[in-house]
């Protein structure tokens, strides 16, 4: 189901703007500088409204993140959802956001979050590939796909799913050798395709489960509300963990 716009949800963004990854275009040319650590970092491909990589980054602070939503409407979400868990302030009631000591950014204005504040996740609005063909070699820990859109096989839409052989090759690339490619879904059909891509472009699968929920996995299992929604209908979360092979 299609989101709904946002209203004012650019100048919505604007104003949380330094929780954005800046100069996108050239990513990665200075991340110790972008996060202030030189902690290794992990990418979320489509991190739709934000609750797993905002719980994720409370849990393992050991790493940075970066959130990637080509959605604009859907990031908006996200990136307020993060700076209200971290308590960075709230909607402002007449719109804005509004900071903890009541200062009100609107129409246009952005806040210049101290960097000491602004925690470990920025975001990124944009497409996938895209972005990560921007991305050196041999730079991130970790990628992270979560029910990403299934795209029908036929009409040779399976070109856009985030498992295709071509978002997989850039995934290998872009991952250290020991770093992880991470999959959840709730679909049958994505699962099996996903199981049967990562080999023929070289990732070995170290972990899967068909069963997540009653697997040995399900306690370190962070459960998103858009998760919870379909093991309430009684559908099976498959998950996998694949490495590249360099």
């Amino acid at each position: 189901m299609r989101m709904r716009k946002k209203r004012h949800g650019s100048e919505r963004l604007l104003a949380l703007s330094a929780l954005l990854y800046p100069n996108a275009d050239k990513i990665f040319e200075s991340p110790e500088k972008v996060f202030g650590n030189t902690n290794p970092i992990k990418l979320e491909v489509g991190c739709g409204k934000g609750d797993f990589v905002t719980a994720l980054s409370e849990r393992d602070t050991e790493f940075n993140y970066i959130a990637l939503e080509r959605v604009a409407d859907v990031a908006v979400c996200a990136v307020e959802k993060y700076a209200k868990q971290r308590g960075l302030g709230r909607l402002g009631s007449n719109g804005g956001w509004q900071t903890p000591d009541g200062e009100l950014y609107k129409d246009g204005a952005a806040w210049d979050i101290p960097a000491e504040i602004r925690g470990n996740v920025r975001f990124i609005v944009g497409e996938a590939n895209d972005i990560i063909t921007l991305m050196p070699d041999n730079t991130l820990a970790g990628i992270i796909a979560n029910f990403s859109d299934p795209w029908a096989r036929k009409a040779g839409y399976d070109k856009r799913r985030l498992t295709h052989p071509a978002y997989l090759e850039n995934y290998k690339r872009v991952l250290i050798p020991d770093g992880t490619f991470s999959f959840k879904t709730d679909n049958d059909d994505l699962f099996d395709y996903t199981v049967e891509m990562l080999p023929t472009v070289g990732f070995e699968i170290r972990y899967m489960t068909r069963d997540l929920h009653n697997s040995e996995r399900a306690a370190s299992n962070i459960v998103t509300e858009y998760e919870r929604n379909f093991t309430e209908k009684g559908i099976n979360i498959k998950m996998l963990e694949a490495v590249p092979v360099k």
